[in-house]
């Protein structure tokens, strides 16, 4: 016959819980004595000890085999990627000419991108470099740090470096884009060759409506002097040489839909798993009321 349990009342629940957290005949605390407590501190504090001393040993063995200035792996920017400026998310400029506050954001935008190649700053920081071959600077066993950048002035971007018309063409509807190609270490762009990018209609049929356009520097001639690049923490005041594009009479009210290219002999722009890769498409509307 089972035995029936005394159900505990409330005062002893208490009572045991009270004896539990501290019993005053043992001596012992949530049931352990301070010897044993003593003892499991003490082996957690050696096994998280050891633990952390193999994950720091095992940090700084993985950081000496690492460069700090050059990364060891660079697969992914094989190819150099190219950008436009002013940057939109879906890469579209459409503006109004006749509502100012539909374009002053790009304005703005070119305005920001552009200050590191303010003549002033470009005289100070970088060097006057010989046009036609590479800025090669080798260590010759001995760290060469910083190298020295090849100055590239704002000013060579003639009616889109914004310090004559202070709107790069978007209040008359002819707009400037800048065209910057990614930036990859120890590039040598054009294998020894001449470089410079190009911007046409996606559709041979849009080319008419797109009109003419000009290039700053011009033909969008990129020097071979601005290459190689050696890295952020080597190569501190670099800047990297762009093309401006102006758009002097594209027909208003439409959707033009351009590709700049850059033309280069290691450069493959018909890769068709990476949109981005020397090339770049975007899209572009003024309209006119």
């Amino acid at each position: 016959m089972a035995v029936e349990k005394e159900k505990k009342t409330c005062g002893q629940l208490m009572t045991e819980w009270k004896e539990f957290i501290w019993n005053p005949r043992t001596h012992q605390f949530m049931g352990r004595t301070g010897s044993s407590w003593a003892l499991i501190l003490l082996f957690y504090l050696v096994f998280y000890g050891f633990l952390t001393a193999l994950f720091t040993l095992t940090m700084w063995v993985m950081l000496q085999t690492v460069d700090q200035f050059n990364p060891k792996y660079q697969d992914r920017l094989s190819i150099p990627g190219v950008m436009i400026r002013p940057k939109t998310d879906a890469l579209e400029i459409t503006y109004n000419m006749s509502q100012t506050e539909s374009w002053e954001e790009y304005v703005r935008m070119l305005n920001k991108f552009l200050e590191a190649y303010d003549n002033a700053k470009q005289v100070a920081s970088n060097r006057d470099c010989i046009p036609g071959q590479y800025n090669e600077q080798v260590d010759n066993g001995v760290l060469n740090y910083p190298k020295t950048a090849c100055q590239f002035n704002r000013t060579m971007l003639g009616d889109c470096s914004g310090l004559n018309d202070t709107t790069y063409g978007y209040r008359d509807g002819r707009p400037c884009i800048i065209v910057k190609m990614n930036r990859v270490i120890k590039f040598y762009a054009g294998d020894g060759k001449p470089i410079n990018v190009s911007c046409l209609a996606k559709k041979e049929e849009d080319a008419q409506k797109l009109g003419e356009v000009v290039m700053f520097p011009p033909n969008g001639n990129i020097d071979l002097m601005y290459f190689p690049y050696y890295g952020k923490k080597i190569h501190v005041n670099y800047t990297q040489p762009v093309v401006a594009v102006k758009f002097l009479n594209l027909t208003f009210n439409y959707d033009h839909h351009i590709e700049c290219r850059v033309n280069a002999a290691n450069v493959n722009t018909n890769d068709e798993r990476d949109k981005f890769a020397g090339r770049v498409a975007f899209k572009i509307r003024v309209n006119k009321e």
